[in-house]
Parts: structure tokens; C-alpha cells; sequence
């Protein structure tokens, strides 16, 4: 028998916080009649169905994707653009981004159907890793790149201080190559943070994500992740 939240994790629709959600919000069922009782245990045989669609326990499954700029990272988009899950139309199971990459932001990107797995990456106060290397307008120095080892405020919100290398200036094409490492996962975050020190984004790649990094994995490609790698993401997010 298995805790209905962690059943509907495990079926990949939401993480098992998100699932106590659905339930209180009167959208789950069981054998036909509305579930309440949030330690509920689902037994063998029993019908279980979020807004009237039958889920079932899919064996959990993770994906690493080198996502190209051009891609949105959801499973559908209302607006008719390409999504990620067109670059994985083999994969059986009903998988989803952890995170996102913007539109126009390429690299690392993992996909699974596991939901628990999915809340340990993103929730801020795992402390995730995140490395990026942005192409930026300017010349970078450490004069200029100083604010963001402090922390700063983006639209209203904090964010932690970030760790930056400079890989490549170019100062006839005025330009530069910077590494930035964050934890965080706001909306445009890198972009803003750049954009808040004068050194506004051209390209952005994520070539990092905590102990997993694409070595060498083309755009537009993905593979499976092994049971280390699993691992190694779990016991990162668990030893903050």
C-alpha cells in the first residue's frame, strides 16, 4: 500500500506537496468517489484519477537533454511553439522539465516523471548548483561583476550571492564569455542579474546542473541517466 500523495508523485503528476493540493482542492478520486483523506493508502486494485483521468505508477525514469535555443521547456504550448518534448518523441512515459530553460537559453535540461524528485531539485533551500556561461555586452572585470557575489535584489526579490568566472573578453567586439554559478531558479535570473550590472545577455547556456554536466552530448540530443548520476543529484540536495 502506498500514501495516495506519494502515489500521485510517483505517477509523475505533481510532487507530493502539489498532490495534498489536488486533493483538498476536491480533484482526486478513488474507485469513483472524491478523496479527502490526505493518508489515505492506496491499495493493489484501486482506481485512482486526478480531474477525472485514471493515473497509474510509471517506474521513474530521468533524462538528461543539451535543450537549443528555440525550444520551450513545457510539455505543450498554448501558443503552437516547439517544446522540449518534441527533441524525446521515443520516451513512453509522461515525462516533464525540472525547471526551465528559457526560450532562447540552451543546455543542460532534466526531464522525469517523478515528481518528489523533481521537488528536491528545484526547491530553493537544496541549494542546487547551477553553472551557466553567458556571452555578454561589455568588457567584464571584477569591478563590475563584484554586486553579484553580494546578493542583489531582482524585481523585488533577493537572490543569493552567485560566483562568477571571466572565461573570454574581447574588447574590439565588446564582448565577454562569463561563467555564473547560482543555486536559485527565478524567472530570467542569470539575464537579470547581468542586465543589473550593465552587461546585458546575448547567448545563454547551462552547462551544469549540481554534479551532472552535458560532456560533450550534441544540441538537441539526450540519454538516460544512470543510477549514479541519480544518486549523486539526491544525495547533493539532501546533504544541505
Amino acid at each position: 500500500m502506498t500514501r495516495i500523495n506519494k502515489y500521485i508523485a510517483h505517477a509523475g503528476i505533481a510532487s507530493r506537496r502539489k498532490a495534498e493540493e489536488l486533493i483538498l482542492d476536491g480533484r482526486v478520486s478513488v474507485n469513483g468517489d472524491t478523496m479527502k483523506e490526505l493518508g489515505y493508502q492506496v491499495a493493489s486494485g484501486d482506481i485512482v484519477e486526478v480531474n477525472g483521468i485514471a493515473i497509474y505508477n510509471e517506474e521513474p525514469v530521468y533524462y538528461l537533454l543539451n535543450k537549443p535555443r528555440g525550444y520551450i521547456s513545457s510539455v505543450s504550448d498554448e501558443k503552437g511553439r516547439k517544446t522540449v518534448m518534441e527533441l524525446l518523441p521515443n520516451v513512453k512515459e509522461r515525462i516533464y522539465p525540472v525547471g526551465r530553460l528559457d526560450w532562447d537559453t540552451s543546455g543542460l535540461l532534466i526531464l522525469t516523471n517523478d515528481g518528489d524528485f523533481t521537488n528536491l531539485m528545484t526547491h530553493p533551500k537544496h541549494q542546487i548548483d547551477k553553472v551557466y556561461v553567458a556571452k555578454v555586452e561589455g568588457m567584464a572585470n571584477k569591478e563590475n561583476l563584484r554586486p553579484l557575489t553580494l546578493g542583489m535584489t531582482i524585481e523585488g526579490k533577493k537572490v543569493s550571492p552567485a560566483r562568477y568566472e571571466i572565461i573570454k573578453t574581447d574588447r574590439e567586439k565588446n564582448h565577454s564569455i562569463v561563467a555564473l554559478t547560482i543555486h536559485e531558479g527565478q524567472n530570467h535570473q542569470v539575464k537579470n542579474m547581468f542586465a543589473k550590472v550593465g552587461l546585458p545577455v546575448q547567448k545563454l547556456n547551462r552547462v551544469q546542473y549540481g554534479t551532472l554536466a552535458l560532456e560533450g552530448l550534441p544540441a538537441g540530443q539526450f540519454r538516460r541517466l544512470n543510477k549514479k548520476e541519480i544518486s549523486q543529484l539526491v544525495n547533493q540536495a539532501t546533504s544541505k
